[in-house]
Formats: C-alpha cells, sequence, structure tokens
C-alpha cells in the first residue's frame, strides 16, 4: 500500500481574443511573500484583504502576458478556452483547469490570473479552462458531461495524457476527482495527476469543520453568507443523497486514480474533508499527499496570492508537478 503524507506548512468554433503584444508580464514565482509576526495580525490583514475582496475593491482584471495566445471557443457547446504560452514551446505539459464557485459561479478573470501562474510554475505550453453549466439551472452531471467533453477534446487535439494536469479549486476540486473517476468507469486514460486546493470532497455538512471553522474560514466561512449556505445546502447535487460518490468523492472507490496533491487552509470549512479524502485515497492505494497551511483560510492562495503560505504552496505545486511529470 501507498502511504498517504500529510505535510503541515506555516465542431469547433472559436474567437483569438489577443493579438501579438501584450503590455503585461508574464507572473514569476517569488522568492518569498507576506510573512507577520502574530497569528493576530496575520489574520486581521486576510480579514482586512477578504473585506476588500467581497465589498468589490480588488482590481482582477485580466489581461494575456506578452506574446501569449488567449483564446475562446466552444467544445460541442461546452465553453472554453485557453492560454499559450510562448516560453514553453518545448514543454508538452498541459492544464486542465476547473474552477471553484460552489457550482454557482462561473469562469472569471480571477482563474485566467491563475492560469497564468499554473502555466508558468510547471513549465506547461498551455492552460485550457472549462466554464461549464452552472446550478441551480444545471444539476448534476451537467458540469461533469461539459468537464468530460473538454478533456476528450484535448486527447483528440493530441495531448497526451501523461503530460496532463488536472487542477480543481473547491467545487473545481470535487469535479477534478468525478472526472478521474468518470474517466476510469469509460476506459478513457488518466491525466498524469491531480492537483486540488481546498477540494470541496463531501456535499454532506456534519464534519467538524465545517462548524468548528464557520468564523475562521474569512473566505467561505460566516463573512460569506451566500457561499456559506451554498456549501450547507447544495443546489449541484439536486435530489441526489448527499453521501452519494458521486457528489462526495471520499465515499467513491478512487482506485487506478492518479496521483494527488491536496492542498487546504487550517482555518477553512473544508479541512477535515481534505483529511478525509486522504484517508480514502490511501486506502485506495493512491499516491497521495496532504499539505495542511497553518491559519489559512480557504482557497488561500487563489485569493491571497502576496503571503508566504501562498508561494510556499505554489512551490509545492511545481516541485509536485516535476517529480510526477519528469522531462
Amino acid at each position: 500500500m501507498k502511504l498517504g503524507k500529510i505535510i503541515a506548512a506555516g465542431v469547433l468554433s472559436f474567437s483569438l481574443l489577443t493579438g501579438t503584444t501584450y503590455a503585461a508580464p508574464a507572473w514569476q514565482l517569488p522568492q518569498a511573500g507576506k510573512t507577520f509576526a502574530t497569528a493576530d495580525a496575520k489574520e486581521a490583514y486576510v480579514a482586512n484583504c477578504m473585506g476588500k475582496f467581497f465589498r468589490g475593491e480588488v482590481d482582477m482584471t485580466f489581461a494575456a502576458p506578452d506574446k501569449w495566445t488567449y483564446e475562446k471557443f466552444t467544445v460541442n457547446g461546452v465553453n472554453t478556452e485557453r492560454l499559450v504560452n510562448p516560453k514553453a514551446k518545448k514543454s508538452a505539459r498541459v492544464f486542465l483547469q476547473l474552477h471553484g464557485g460552489g457550482y454557482i459561479l462561473g469562469l472569471g478573470d480571477l482563474y485566467r490570473n491563475l492560469a497564468v501562474k499554473q502555466a508558468v510554475l510547471t513549465d506547461a505550453r498551455e492552460v485550457w479552462m472549462v466554464d461549464y453549466r452552472l446550478a441551480p439551472e444545471n444539476l448534476y452531471p451537467a458540469a461533469l458531461e461539459d468537464a468530460a467533453q473538454v478533456y476528450r477534446e484535448m486527447l483528440k487535439r493530441g495531448v497526451d495524457p501523461k503530460n496532463l494536469i488536472v487542477f480543481g479549486d473547491s467545487a473545481g476540486g470535487n469535479l477534478a476527482v468525478e472526472l478521474s473517476i468518470y474517466l476510469r468507469e469509460n476506459n478513457l486514460p488518466q491525466p498524469a495527476a491531480l492537483i486540488l486546493a481546498s477540494p470541496w470532497t463531501t456535499f454532506e455538512n456534519d464534519l467538524p469543520s465545517r462548524t468548528g471553522n464557520a468564523d475562521r474560514d474569512l473566505v467561505l466561512g460566516r463573512t460569506n453568507p451566500q457561499m456559506l449556505n451554498e456549501v450547507a445546502n447544495p443546489s449541484y447535487g439536486g435530489a441526489l443523497s448527499r453521501k452519494d460518490p458521486r457528489l462526495s468523492p471520499i465515499y467513491a472507490d478512487l482506485t487506478g486514480l492518479p496521483p494527488m496533491l491536496i492542498q487546504v487552509g487550517g482555518h477553512e470549512l473544508f479541512v477535515d474533508e481534505g483529511i478525509e479524502l486522504l484517508r480514502k485515497a490511501t486506502a485506495d492505494e493512491l499516491d497521495v499527499t496532504l499539505s495542511v497551511y497553518q491559519g489559512m483560510p480557504h482557497d488561500f492562495a487563489l485569493l491571497l496570492p502576496d503571503l508566504d503560505d501562498s508561494i510556499k504552496s505554489f512551490a509545492e505545486i511545481k516541485a509536485f508537478v516535476n517529480v510526477h511529470l519528469p522531462r
């Protein structure tokens, strides 16, 4: 049995939306990020940043970096976006990004900017982003069907699954695991790795961190009542049982899934289910690593990229990819 590791760490239509030159430089991984003398100072900083975010005071406008290609197209009706990294021409690595948002929020500039980071971190030649159908208008399995359509298209275009990384955060982390299970059940090749940031791994609401961290999680907790309510009453599942493995992968058979990196914040609502996913994946003999970043809220690297914890999480992703997708 492979042991789980837990780390505590402080058809196609398209439109080309870019030309050949942009003012924006590509992101680079900093050596270090912002640190704090005390836990209280760190929490106050997070609270201030997230307050600005929720009030709409944070500029998240996306601009493709210099000489990158950015396009929007459809795959059998599924809205899809793709970024091509000109500095990775010799790389075969490709990212598939499945965004979060409780299955009720769509793909936005926050995730397009993250896609640039993902490509730079891993020297990926391109990142595909799936703007899947949303609840409550579209219930399970709408998002899964859309993700599977795009995955099949990537294979059709010649993407080697041995060079394919699937990333999902929050609801996207749920979708990434369910997509991998779908691939196994439909005799399709697995990607080389799954990277899961703050994954939503059970639609149940009874794990201790769901209540114990409701005040401490300054992203998904009581400071964000819309999403807190959605997590407590997930619309995407429709009439399915919340324990149904199609919604809650901690109850699914994970046998045969690829190596998995799980990153969670110690203050987030989903920390316990990250641990439960580690346990299930280990029991099913997967190569799985869980890193808990103490004092951090849900999806911290996405929303607070300047913090040292976020920089360390980015560096961990880079190292994980380099181990599992050798050049």
